[in-house]
């Protein structure tokens, strides 16, 4: 079974994997992140593909480099990222909702209904 899915460039779900291990306190601020040449090995693509979701990250300043030494989580980068991640949230799942809920002519107090009713349900379907 592969660790990638075809519906993102790999170099994306790298990003995202290393994002993951921030976000859940796996990389903790200026700890060190594995090795370019690691990452080529554990998830066996190539460097090239590797090194643009790291640059990606450093571009965004969720890691930074030292010279010779290599890559460290920068600080702040678990807060840049779950704020990130609360702007996505709101995007990609909110607004859609809340338009589909105008359509609908639900109100506010039966969204949250409907939000309190299925809350607590488990979805590991």
């Amino acid at each position: 079974m592969s660790q990638f899915h075809d519906n993102k460039p790999i170099f994306i779900q790298i990003k995202e994997k290393i994002e993951d291990q921030i976000f859940k306190g796996q990389l903790k601020e200026h700890e060190q992140i594995p090795s370019t040449n690691q990452m080529v090995q554990f998830y066996k693509v190539n460097h090239i593909t590797v090194s643009k979701g790291i640059n990606l990250l450093v571009e965004e300043g969720i890691i930074y480099k030292k010279r010779g030494v290599g890559m460290f989580v920068a600080e702040g980068a678990k807060e840049q990222l779950i704020q990130k991640r609360k702007g996505e949230f709101a995007s990609n799942y909110v607004l859609p909702m809340l338009q589909e809920a105008e359509k609908l002519g639900l109100t506010e107090g039966e969204v949250n209904q409907i939000i309190s009713k299925l809350k607590g349900r488990d979805f590991d379907v």
